[in-house]
């Protein structure tokens, strides 16, 4: 955590994702999928947080003690390509530092089901990340789930909007719920504890 970032500043969790339920399982939906395991374990629902045009759910991980966070957790409902406009309203109605901001998403450079956690960087081509960074710079944390690179000549738009193939979905739920793992570590112990426990 950033030294000039007080403990009890709230995190903002953001999985980046489609809204509708024809892009549920994609691929470019894992985000929606970590945040959605997420809100099962706080023991709430998301519901729609006014103009930001996201839903939201706030609640509390970790242990009872200085340990424990306050976490609002978003799924923009704007499409991935504009997901930033949502995320920076939250963050100014949250009062929410960018460095507590965390953003889960599908990585193509990652071998599927491989977790790379980390602050800032680019944004790789990935159009929720560059919306993200040009609402508000790129000093965010990130949650990268990968999902390997499209087979053959398949292009990269239409392997991200496919669904988890029969295969990778034998392993989904375990990536999902690992990456959630990852999520909650961050927040609660640092980026350097978390990465050393899930960047492989």
């Amino acid at each position: 955590m950033d030294v000039t970032t007080p403990a009890s500043a709230p995190w903002l969790v953001v999985g980046l994702g489609n809204p509708g339920p024809e892009y549920a399982m994609n691929r470019h939906n894992v985000g929606f999928m970590v945040a959605d395991l997420l809100a099962q374990r706080i023991g709430g629902k998301f519901k729609r947080a006014g103009k930001a045009q996201a839903q939201v759910l706030e609640g509390r991980i970790g242990p009872a003690g200085p340990a424990n966070r306050r976490v609002i957790l978003a799924k923009p409902m704007s499409y991935m390509n504009l997901s930033g406009g949502p995320v920076n309203a939250l963050k100014d109605f949250y009062k929410v530092p960018v460095a507590n901001i965390v953003a889960v998403h599908d990585e193509l450079d990652i071998d599927y089901g491989t977790l790379r956690l980390k602050l800032g960087g680019g944004d790789n081509g990935h159009n929720g990340l560059k919306s993200m960074t040009k609402a508000m710079g790129a000093d965010y944390h990130r949650v990268r789930f990968g999902i390997g690179r499209p087979p053959g000549r398949m292009q990269v738009a239409d392997f991200v909007l496919k669904d988890f193939s029969s295969a990778e979905r034998k392993e989904l739920d375990y990536f999902v719920d690992r990456a959630a793992d990852a999520v909650e570590a961050l927040v609660i112990e640092g980026l350097e504890r978390a990465q050393s426990t899930y960047n492989s």
